[in-house]
């Protein structure tokens, strides 16, 4: 398959998953925030402390639009002693930076819609990160938006060293195949409303 028609096919499936994510029902959705963190307090993945004894970092993201709500997510990591961060956005083509988020943190406007620490926010590289989607499948290819910055983010990191990647999303943007190209980087986890899955 040419570069050219993958990139036709996720168009495509980008606007079928936009539609569907936007069908979820009211009450699954209002239901959705909490149950990623009760989901996560019981089943979640062994993320190793730093050498120093801190704990371990995970960045997440602001959810916009009819993204999935895993700021209850967010505070319970915080709540259970983990370094949170959030992406910093640039203009341009680069890979996103993570500053620290704590739940009293002021968020001021990103690129793309997006909220984001303030710049002085500390900067930290994160041991994993929660990735928003619109679709993932059984292998752990995810659909992004087509901007590419968490697959570039992700070569980044992970050319210096192990770093986890969790796909965040409703158990309805699970397909049975994504389109995938030669820089589309693999979950390792995908944690959904309903269950947290590691990819093998």
């Amino acid at each position: 398959m040419t570069m050219a028609s993958v990139e036709h096919e996720k168009r495509a499936l980008r606007a079928a998953m936009r539609a569907r994510r936007a069908a979820i029902d009211p009450a699954d959705r209002a239901a959705a925030g909490p149950a990623l963190a009760s989901i996560w307090r019981r089943e979640k993945p062994v993320l190793t402390p730093h050498a120093d004894g801190r704990s371990a970092s995970i960045a997440g993201f602001w959810p916009k639009g009819d993204e999935i709500d895993l700021r209850p997510l967010l505070r319970a990591l915080h709540d259970d002693q983990y370094e949170v961060a959030l992406p910093v956005t640039p203009a341009d083509a680069s890979p996103l930076r993570f500053a620290l988020w704590t739940p009293d943190a002021v968020l001021v406007p990103g690129v793309f819609g997006t909220s984001e620490p303030s710049a002085e926010a500390t900067i930290v590289e994160p041991d994993a990160l929660l990735v928003p989607l619109l679709a993932v499948d059984a292998d752990g290819y995810r659909l992004g938006y087509g901007g590419g910055y968490y697959d570039r983010t992700l070569a980044a990191l992970r050319s210096r060293r192990r770093v986890i990647a969790i796909g965040i999303g409703f158990e309805a943007q699970r397909v049975d195949q994504v389109p995938r190209g030669a820089h589309d980087h693999r979950l390792d986890w995908l944690l959904t409303d309903r269950r947290l899955l590691a990819f093998a």
